[in-house]
């Protein structure tokens, strides 16, 4: 293979390689065991999220050593480094979730600073649970270089033991994480003895990866994909498969041919490469965190696309594809079935895709999608002409009672489950709630509304699976609704709508609702009410004593809480890039 020329006089890391000037900087990397060649070649930054938090970032070292080969084989210079996760299955249902969309910001700031401190032309991201995967598309997007994304794979589903003592559905299903939190509900409704939850305690998550549901994480990888960051496929095969190793390489190479062709990434995410990723969430009844996700990337770049944007797609496309938490089936099974190419070619035959955005691969979504022999196969993935349902799985709400809009994911719920009205059960946060479910103090037909949970308010947005699913493993998941300006976890079933705004700490309607106020949630209608007059309202507004203080009065949740803007824009933390004077690239 010939060495390709690249003219280091135009990339950024000339700043610390050519020239007499640098000669301190380049014994440096000398002292790294670099060669004269390798320091003179373009220096590609080999991102990861790895970490010993959770199974979900275990994989991604061994990942990243096949990615630095694709860069050597694209005559690169591989630099891995590494930044912080915080890993919602672990933080979830106590005071540590508060620092998990922050982690989001803070990921996105530590791969800038490290590329930019270091001047790095190009970047390769492997990331693997929630917020790592948009918080690293965010960075790419930011800086503005060739940028190739790359998941670390879903985990392998679970088995139950085939014993009596353990409840017979869950011994004939997969399992994922999702179900021991609908355990604990079981366990604490006695239906469930400490030994059956020993036992399955031990085998739902049997392998590296993450959470196998279209939870957020494969959601957001969903997303990798259809936004053209990822290779088409990529984003399939589960953590533990040495396939992936193949899928690394070659996303190595392919941000070779991207420096080579000056192909940025804001040249493959634009304004259609959202509204197909938006397109890609729905079908797929993925999670409601997209809608606070796809904001914060298109921010990035200068574009306005907000949770109403988001939203509006999600209303006119079909929900076919099976999966959990709202279906059946899991990531591995999306996978086998052909994986996203097969559902973005269903979506290309009700021309719901454009065609024309340009992939990491250098081939437009059109041209990706020409190459795809396979078809759906009926089971995980339904032809478009025969949907799940005829609107998206996740759907967004407006009303008196959020103004700027809220969400919630409908995924597997009939039409008559779809709309709720009952009096409010008001929580001044998510531990006040859990605990009125577990001890059972909540009535049926009640909208439990947990508030004080938003992005300024918490601080930190915590999402709210404990609480859900303790219901649902009460069996009254579809007996009650549940509102919050919080956030809801991918993996939650049930009628819950979160992203309230304005929150309760900026005084939206939330702030104000009296327990026995009358609340009607109609997602086939999009509308979220409460049975109160604007003056009503603004009576009780008059009277409220502002937002409740928190125990965050430093350190980062502090900061977070100062920088953080509104949900419906993303819940982001800087002006992005229509307020940019310079492209970090440029330099």
């Amino acid at each position: 293979m010939l060495k390709r020329p690249f003219d280091k006089n135009k990339l950024p890391s000339r700043h610390v390689t050519e020239g007499p000037e640098r000669a301190p900087h380049r014994s440096y990397y000398y002292a790294m065991g670099m060669t004269e060649e390798e320091i003179h070649q373009p220096l590609v930054g080999v991102a990861t999220c790895w970490n010993e938090a959770a199974p979900c970032n275990i994989a991604l070292n061994r990942q990243a050593q096949a990615v630095k080969m694709g860069v050597k084989q694209g005559w690169g210079t591989p630099r891995e480094f590494t930044t912080i996760t915080v890993t919602d299955g672990i933080a979830m249902g106590h005071e540590g979730m508060r620092s998990s969309l922050a982690s989001r910001e803070a990921i996105a700031d530590t791969v800038e600073l490290t590329m930019r401190g270091h001047c790095y032309d190009a970047i390769v991201g492997l990331a693997g649970c929630d917020k790592s995967l948009p918080g690293m598309m965010m960075a790419m997007v930011r800086l503005n270089v060739p940028s190739v994304f790359i998941y670390g794979g879903s985990i392998l589903p679970g088995k139950a033991p085939q014993v009596d003592e353990i409840p017979e559905d869950f011994r004939t299903r997969d399992l994922t994480v999702q179900d021991m939190f609908e355990a604990v509900g079981r366990h604490q409704n006695d239906e469930m003895s400490d030994a059956a939850l020993d036992m399955l305690e031990r085998v739902a998550c049997p392998s590296a990866g993450a959470c196998g549901g279209q939870f957020t994480a494969n959601t957001m990888a969903c997303v990798s994909e259809a936004i053209g960051l990822a290779l088409f496929n990529s984003s399939g095969a589960p953590a533990p498969y040495e396939s992936r190793d193949q899928y690394g390489e070659a996303s190595g190479r392919a941000v070779m041919d991207l420096v080579e062709k000056g192909i940025r990434a804001r040249d493959i995410v634009t304004r259609q490469s959202l509204e197909n990723a938006a397109r890609v969430v729905a079908c797929t009844g993925g999670s409601t965190n997209a809608g606070l996700h796809l904001p914060a990337i298109a921010h990035e770049a200068g574009i306005d696309f907000f949770l109403e944007d988001v939203c509006e797609i999600f209303r006119d496309t079909p929900y076919f594809v099976d999966l959990k938490p709202g279906g059946q089936y899991v990531a591995k099974d999306l996978y086998d079935a052909g994986g996203l190419p097969v559902v973005m070619k269903e979506l290309r035959k009700a021309g719901l895709i454009h065609e024309d955005c340009m992939t990491a691969s250098t081939r437009s979504v059109g041209e990706e999608l020409d190459m795809i022999d396979r078809e759906a196969d009926g089971k995980v993935i339904y032809p478009i002409e025969n949907p799940i349902t005829k609107t998206g799985g996740v759907v967004g709400l407006k009303g008196n009672l959020a103004p700027q809009g809220a969400i919630v994911k409908v995924a597997g719920m009939s039409e008559e489950q779809q709309v709720f009205s009952g009096p409010a059960r008001v929580f001044e946060c998510e531990e006040d709630a859990f605990e009125a479910v577990k001890e059972r103090a909540y009535k049926e037909g009640e909208v439990i509304v947990i508030r004080n949970e938003g992005p300024a308010g918490g601080p930190g947005m915590r999402e709210m699976l404990a609480t859900t699913a303790a219901l649902s493993g009460q069996g009254m998941g579809k007996k009650v609704a549940l509102i919050t300006d919080g956030r809801f976890s991918g993996a939650t079933r049930g009628f819950c709508v979160g992203h309230v705004g304005p929150e309760a700490a900026q005084g939206g309607p939330i702030a104000l609702l009296e327990n026995g106020d009358m609340i009607t949630i109609n997602a086939l209608t999009g509308d979220i009410s409460v049975d109160l007059t604007d003056e009503q309202l603004a009576a009780r507004k008059a009277n409220w004593k502002g937002p409740k203080d928190t125990i965050y009065a430093s350190g980062a949740l502090w900061k977070f809480a100062q920088l953080v803007g509104e949900t419906y824009k993303g819940a982001v933390t800087h002006p992005g890039g229509k307020a940019e004077k310079h492209i970090y690239a440029d330099l």
